[in-house]
């Protein structure tokens, strides 16, 4: 038998520059492996509470909390434009007292939480804080992320509130507000996920995703921000599809690329502004109605190749999404999934093990290589924001969604259950049921919050955020001071609606 003398040299060693291999040297193998998350949220707050409650109790390692549309619009649940979304797609969260319940019993200072939340990112993110302040959780030990990547809003999602410089303004506002009195928290999720399950691919989703990266960076440092303070803490969130060995050469590709960009090409010094510190979640979009059990095994096989890409935390999928919100049972055997490639399959024992394969190697460089060409690209048309408002981002995503779909109804790709390896009648199986009188209970709290709080002072502190929002003071504090007198998500969203403008695509 041949030796085998391991990869070849400039592929580097895992933790060194360009990070091809992972940002740590030992990865997972020291016993410290990736935040087990599992995305939840439903009706109200007490609902959902009991759900983290019971994940945690079940081995989860980190909170990530789901809003409804409402929320994602900075709607109150007693608004017109909310009825019938109340609590329907995540939790409805609206005041303080809201996210107080919402974390009942939860120890903010020992938890990492991650809240996807965007066009009102810092009125969320506030409203933690400030019940963290009630728990006396240090301000440096609180740990977390906010997803506030209000950009793929606009080509994936559809989640925005306001037009695109004001928005940004936002996000940037957070940067800065984090840099000094959040250390430890992930000020932006810079997020690939929706963009992939929007229908592009997986080139298309490294590159869209870093050009979204680079606009945010250079927003920053128009604001004056210091680059090696603020970019220490971004964080990127990608989606992970059934293709095993493309999947880890993307996450691999794209480590890669963020590197260069930031050293190469922004003039980074910290080691730490080089690192592409990612999430990643099994793709939803890849869960078929049909055959729901064959589910499980699409989300082991993604959980599988999002480990062997490095992944730093990571949300599997339930098998019932399909049909609707997942069970507790659903849940926890997503969990289970994440638990037995921890401890059970001897997987995280070894760093990069897919370095130095012919094929694994062919496929990064392939992928870096068509992820460029979309990057340049971009930047010729002025960069990302530029991109998205000329509508080029969204036709690319729309044209790869096309094709996807050609291909599946010429059984050109296989889905099975789906075009292959039909039956007749799929069993029923149960799913989470959500309460209906959530909405009318979820008015009814408002109300009574409304009739508690101290008006004059409420009224006296959105009209001081209307006088910051037409300087240009960071709106962080005044919409800490907002909420804390008592003011809803919906006021204030609205104070900045009212002075903005909306956006319209």
């Amino acid at each position: 038998m041949t030796s085998y003398d391991g990869p070849p040299a400039e592929l580097g060693k895992p933790g060194e520059y360009p990070f091809t291999r992972g940002i740590y040297p030992e990865m997972y193998s020291t016993g410290r492996l990736w935040t087990m998350r599992q995305y939840a949220g439903f009706g109200s707050a007490e609902a959902s509470n009991a759900r983290y409650r019971y994940l945690l109790s079940q081995g989860t390692t980190g909170l990530s909390v789901a809003f409804d549309l409402p929320t994602q619009l900075g709607l109150d649940p007693d608004d017109p434009l909310a009825r019938g979304e109340v609590g329907r797609v995540g939790v409805s969260i609206a005041t303080l007292d809201d996210m107080r319940t919402l974390l009942a019993g939860i120890p903010l200072e020992q938890v990492s939480t991650s809240m996807t939340i965007n066009a009102p990112a810092m009125m969320l993110l506030a409203l933690y804080i400030l019940v963290a302040q009630e728990q006396g959780a240090l301000p440096e030990k609180l740990s977390g992320t906010v997803q506030n990547d209000i950009l793929k809003e606009y080509v994936a999602r559809g989640t925005y509130i306001y037009p695109v410089p004001v928005s940004m303004r936002l996000v940037t506002d957070l940067f800065e507000y984090c840099s000094l009195k959040l250390p430890n928290w992930n000020t932006i999720s810079i997020s690939g996920y929706h963009i992939r399950e929007a229908g592009a691919n997986a080139a298309q989703e490294i590159a869209f995703t870093l050009a979204n990266a680079k606009a945010y960076v250079r927003a920053a440092l128009s604001r004056g921000l210091e680059l090696d303070r603020f970019a220490p803490r971004l964080s990127f969130f990608f989606a992970c599809h059934n293709h095993l060995f493309e999947e880890v050469a993307k996450f691999r590709a794209a480590r890669r690329m963020w590197a260069r960009i930031m050293r190469e090409e922004f003039g980074a010094q910290n080691p730490k502004s080089w690192l592409l510190r990612f999430h990643t979640q099994t793709g939803g979009s890849t869960l078929t109605a049909q055959q729901p059990e064959n589910n499980i095994v699409r989300t082991a096989y993604q959980a599988l190749a999002a480990v062997l890409g490095g992944t730093q935390s990571l949300h599997t999928n339930a098998h019932d999404e399909a049909l609707g919100l997942p069970t507790p049972e659903s849940a926890r055997l997503a969990l289970r999934t994440q638990q037995i490639l921890a401890y059970e399959t001897g997987v995280p024992e070894v760093v990069d093990p897919l370095g130095g394969s012919y094929y694994i190697e062919h496929l990064t460089d392939s992928l870096e290589c068509e992820a460029k060409r979309w990057l340049q690209e971009i930047e010729e048309l002025g960069g990302s924001v530029a991109a998205i408002e000329a509508g080029f981002v969204q036709e690319a995503i729309e044209a790869a969604a096309y094709e996807f779909q050609r291909e599946i109804e010429s059984a050109k790709r296989v889905i099975i259950g789906v075009n292959r390896f039909r039956t007749d009648q799929d069993p029923p199986i149960p799913t989470q049921q959500l309460e209906p009188e959530v909405e009318r209970q979820r008015q009814q709290q408002l109300r009574a919050w409304r009739q508690q709080r101290h008006q004059v002072a409420t009224e006296a502190a959105l009209a001081e955020l209307r006088q910051a929002a037409t300087g240009p003071a960071n709106l962080c504090e005044p919409v800490l001071a907002a909420l804390r007198v008592g003011a809803t998500l919906g006021e204030v969203c609205g104070v900045l609606k009212r002075e903005w403008g909306e956006y319209r695509s």
